[in-house]
């Protein structure tokens, strides 16, 4: 009786869950359309909006042993017309640990984001994710690393 009252009130939570969201959007989707005006500004802003290009988007550590750490260094050009903030960088994993630059990143010039991968508890191939967060447009940008992890 316990599991079939605590099944109900988890399903209710996760439909009103989904309902917000729907309805969060579909206001947010009501409000561009309403004024032409400001889709227009989107766009100009996205045309000036800086742009996080990196050299390369996924790492290969190769093969490594269980409870080494690999570190890798993801170096990135701001292509766009204004500063680059960063103002988020995660990982798929906690074995994962990126660092970024705090400061902006002025057109033309460059950073790095380190990321440290500890492969202790790991075994086999491993892909791990990294999302960049910033002013940039699509405001997201993803890297990987990748590698394998053998037994001791």
């Amino acid at each position: 009786m316990k599991k079939l009252f605590l099944s109900l009130v988890t399903a209710g939570l996760l439909l009103s869950a989904c309902n917000q969201s729907k309805t969060s959007s579909t206001t947010a989707a009501a409000d561009s359309t309403a004024t032409p005006a400001a889709g227009a500004t989107t766009t100009a802003d996205a045309a000036n909006a800086p742009v996080m290009k990196f050299e390369k988007e996924s790492h290969d550590f190769g093969k490594i042993k269980q409870g080494d750490k690999v570190n890798y260094d993801f170096k990135f050009t701001n292509t766009g017309k204004s500063p680059l903030i960063i103002s988020e960088a995660h990982a798929t994993c906690g074995c994962t640990i990126p660092e970024w630059p705090k400061a902006p990143v002025k057109p033309g010039e460059s950073g790095v984001i380190k990321v440290t991968f500890n492969s202790a508890g790991k075994t086999g191939l491993q892909d791990k994710q990294i999302t960049c967060t910033a002013n940039t447009v699509p405001a997201q940008t993803m890297v990987h690393l990748i590698g394998e992890v053998l037994t001791k």
